[in-house]
């Protein structure tokens, strides 16, 4: 294994039979189905409301209509992910979907509900028929967080070190997994655990523009690398086609769900056209990556800084009850949903590589797991489908904790890496994360080529190679250097796969 620095011994030492790093949906459903005989940490880089699956708004995708069928679903999984889904993986998301969602119902997940006392199924892009549950409207996330959250406080067996960054994961004598390095408080603490699960969620904060919440600097994904854990599909980002022009705190990008769009939303550009209708059959409900690319073609077309969405056939009371959450954003910046149209333009949003796992969110390394974005289980393809990546944090999550039930690790004597030597760091680390953001985003974003991409490549190298030596022992100098090791791996197999794909899409081929 790799180690990204070691300034000195740890000064404690914790032990535990599961560390699960991550606090979204994935990471909490998963510590909640491990056996309760066993001692879990959660790690979180930061507070408790911050994480990708708190933003989540449309919902999460399961088949509960009689109408509806597994078949159905996953066809409209395999057509989204453009023939790139492992299918195996896709029935075992699908076919355990709707077993898991009872689960979420007897955990206290406040799904809405009809004046029947019904489910509130809707529909979203490139879904065949309604198969989409939510909660408060659209604020789906929080409510799913918020319940298994309390859950977990009520559990005996489960400890969240809050504000604690990862580091590294250390190896043990004889192989795999001893344990994960860990910085809190200023303080460096060693977590001795045979198993360690990867649920940090995303890789959006190396792209300028996104609505991943500001932890998601593909930190997990970077140490499970140092590791030796395989990753895939490391080219396919998926791009929202609809989020608010306007960023907002912390330079989050406000997404605008495509439940709006399943519930009659229009994309329109400034000559009032509804352009989609001529762009793919399913018009405005195409799948992500045709949505995204006909909006960057019609701001290049007509000179444009963004298209609008059209929810205006709706009514005030409709947008108040169903959208909640989206029509008071919007009446911040003076826009009435129920009577203007929203600027939108196209953001990063989900990333559908990550570590490489098989369909119990074990890798190639011993004892060590990942569920949720920070995983590849195969299941997305080359785009994911809507409210498919609630589903798979739930489905995964829970494979992987039984897995952890039935395969207990016993611990291994970790090997820790000498201390360093380190260089204080006088880089203007704030500049070199801009740099990266702006790379990312103008030559590894939704339209790309290999020029661009070979340069933005010769960049982070650049990069990486000026930190070298340097004491990277802050929260920011970790996160830089997994930024950087994100950002090359995601370079080197865009510009490897020379055909478009899905959300990889090359003007050069």
């Amino acid at each position: 294994m790799k180690y990204l620095y070691c300034k000195k011994k740890p000064d404690t030492t914790l032990d535990f039979d599961v560390a699960v790093v991550g606090m979204g949906v994935a990471g909490l459903y998963c510590a909640l189905n491990v056996d309760p005989k066993l001692r879990v940490v959660i790690i979180n880089k930061f507070g408790e409301e911050e994480s990708n699956s708190i933003h989540a708004q449309g919902g999460i995708a399961s088949v509960t209509l009689k109408e509806d069928s597994v078949e159905n679903h996953v066809h409209d999984t395999l057509i989204a992910g453009a023939g790139m889904c492992d299918e195996k993986a896709v029935m075992t998301l699908v076919s355990e979907g709707p077993e898991n969602m009872v689960r979420l119902s007897d955990l206290g997940v406040p799904f809405d509900k009809d004046a029947q006392g019904k489910l509130s199924i809707t529909r979203e892009g490139a879904h065949c028929c309604n198969r989409i549950l939510h909660c408060g409207g659209d604020a789906t996330g929080k409510h799913m967080t918020d319940t298994l959250l309390a859950r977990v406080h009520e559990r005996d067996n489960i400890t969240i070190l809050d504000r604690a960054m990862l580091i590294d994961i250390v190896e043990g004598a004889d192989g795999g997994v001893a344990g994960i390095l860990i910085e809190k408080d200023g303080e460096n603490i060693l977590v001795n655990t045979p198993n360690v699960v990867i649920a940090s969620g995303g890789i959006g904060r190396i792209y300028r523009n996104s609505t991943n919440a500001i932890a998601a600097t593909g930190d997990g994904i970077a140490a499970a690398m140092r590791a030796g854990a395989a990753v895939e599909n490391m080219e396919f980002v998926q791009f929202h086609p609809t989020a608010m022009i306007h960023p907002g705190v912390g330079g989050r990008y406000f997404l605008i769900s495509e439940a709006l769009r399943g519930e009659g939303a229009v994309l329109r550009n400034r000559r009032w056209e509804a352009f989609m209708k001529d762009v793919h059959p399913m018009a405005d409900l195409a799948p992500r990556d045709v949505v995204s690319r006909a909006i960057i073609m019609q701001m290049q077309k007509y000179d444009l800084p963004n298209v609008y969405l059209d929810i205006t056939s709706k009514s005030r009371e409709f947008l108040q009850k169903r959208f909640p959450t989206i029509y008071a954003e919007c009446m911040n910046y003076d826009i009435d949903i129920a009577v203007n149209w929203i600027p939108v333009i196209p953001v990063q949003h989900y990333f559908m590589g990550g570590i490489k796992t098989d369909l119990d969110g074990a890798t190639n390394v011993p004892g060590l797991y990942s569920v949720g974005e920070a995983s590849c289980t195969g299941v997305h393809g080359a785009n994911r489908l809507a409210s498919n990546s609630l589903l798979e944090c739930i489905v995964f999550g829970r494979r992987c904790a039984l897995h952890i039930n039935q395969n207990n690790r016993p611990q291994h004597t970790p090997v820790l890496p000498e201390p360093q030597d380190l260089v204080p760091c006088d880089l203007d680390l704030h500049t070199l994360r801009s740099q990266i953001r702006v790379a990312m985003t103008k030559k590894c974003g939704i339209i790309r080529n290999g020029k661009d991409m070979g340069e933005a490549l010769g960049l982070v190298v650049t990069m990486k190679e000026q930190l070298a030596g340097y004491d990277l022992s802050s929260v920011k100098g970790t996160e830089t250097v997994n930024m950087l090791t994100v950002a090359e791996a995601i370079l080197s197999a865009a510009i490897a796969r020379k055909e478009s794909v899905g959300a990889h899409f090359r003007t050069d081929n």
